[in-house]
């Protein structure tokens, strides 16, 4: 087995582990005298619901076995309020895994017990190991990096981009930033420090240069301030009264867009460096031509992978608007409407742009430099 591939294996096993070990190890932000816990569903008192459609008012009553930490094997009656929330609360049943959130007297004795969620984090963690091991399986090596740079933008985003937002460093400038450092990580992770890479990564930063101005120009003219970001008022409310919304839509725009241009611009890379391989003596002119027509293929189902992205968020809006049928003009002016319509357009700019880029360079990073080697 190659020697490179069993050293990726092993870091990438380090850095899972560490990951696993560093978000389990964490201390949540819970209040004095409350641990969270698993807990097993023994029975359910249904008497004190009312239930309309699929809402539910109320409380269950809940006895409960405690599976985890040191109250392990205790069981005892947990409560489930229920304002028809139903987006956010569940109805439990018997032998449900929920969490549990067991708030404690002073002397470290159950006081009450609260049913927060279920617990899926084993059905997560089946489709992260069914994930890896069809990557694995195709991808080989390559797939080993990609694991690995999948798991550090995992932590950059967190560590990095959420925790410095939140400290109230600018928004943009930070979003901006933590993209170049994460297309540096994945694209030379995965392509390697070569021709290949350092086209994809010029023309993935390119992209983003275009999708951040198309940003600044016409986010000014769309009135739109952010406030249709899922959980915004939440966020505020928890004491966060000065952070800049607008620019943190803004930054959402150009971070969803892009993975997609990361992709198209390591399309054409690889795709003009597999033609060179192929044609060594290929010019600069006829590369250029050649990534072009890659690109071009490429755009032509980019653009409306991200319209079907932004769509799948909110099929259910689509269907009220079959359900009310309004004008297209009230339609089309709603803001949460004009929020995705400007995510999908920007981004689409960005990634038109990043095509013929990515190809310009190609012939000169790719192609020139051959071709001035061998003269």
């Amino acid at each position: 087995m190659n020697k490179s591939f069993v050293l990726s294996i092993l870091i990438l096993s380090a850095l899972m582990a560490a990951m696993f070990y560093y978000f389990m190890a964490r201390e949540p932000a819970l209040a004095p005298f409350t641990l969270e816990s698993r807990a097993r569903v023994i029975s359910v008192d249904d008497s004190e619901v009312h239930t309309s459609g699929l809402s539910h008012l109320g409380f269950q009553t809940l006895e409960i076995e405690i599976l985890n930490t040191r109250f392990k094997g205790v069981k005892t009656q947990a409560s489930n309020s229920l304002n028809g929330q139903i987006d956010l609360e569940n109805l439990y049943h018997v032998n449900d895994t929920i969490i549990a959130a067991i708030i404690m007297d002073k002397d470290g004795s159950i006081e009450h017990v609260k049913a927060v969620d279920l617990y899926r984090q084993n059905s997560l963690l089946s489709m992260f190991i069914v994930f890896t091991i069809a990557l694995l399986l195709y991808a080989g090596a390559v797939g080993v990096k990609a694991l690995i740079s999948f798991i550090l933008s995992i932590f950059i985003i967190w560590e990095i981009l959420v925790k410095q937002i939140l400290a109230g460093h600018p928004p943009l400038i930070t979003t901006t930033f933590t993209l170049i450092l994460l297309s540096a990580i994945i694209i030379f992770m995965v392509a390697g420090v070569n021709r290949k890479g350092l086209t994809a990564f010029l023309g993935t930063i390119a992209g983003l240069g275009v999708t951040l101005f198309a940003t600044l120009v016409f986010g000014k003219n769309a009135g739109l301030l952010g406030m249709t970001q899922p959980y915004v008022n939440t966020l505020i409310f928890s004491g966060y009264y000065n952070l800049d919304i607008r620019q943190i839509f803004y930054s959402a725009i150009v971070l969803g867009a892009s993975g997609a241009a990361m992709d198209i611009a390591m399309d054409i890379a690889a795709s003009m460096d597999e033609i060179r391989i192929k044609k060594p003596d290929i010019s600069a002119r006829e590369l250029m031509k050649s990534g072009f027509t890659v690109g071009r293929q490429v755009i032509g189902t980019m653009t409306t992978t991200l319209l079907l992205a932004y769509s799948g968020g909110y099929l259910t809006l689509l269907m009220i608007f079959r359900v009310k049928d309004p004008s297209f003009v009230r339609m089309i002016n709603l803001k949460i409407v004009s929020a995705e319509i400007m995510r999908t357009l920007i981004g689409s700019i960005g990634l038109v742009m990043v095509a013929p880029i990515t190809a310009l360079l190609g012939g000169v990073i790719i192609a020139g430099l051959t071709t001035h080697a061998r003269k």
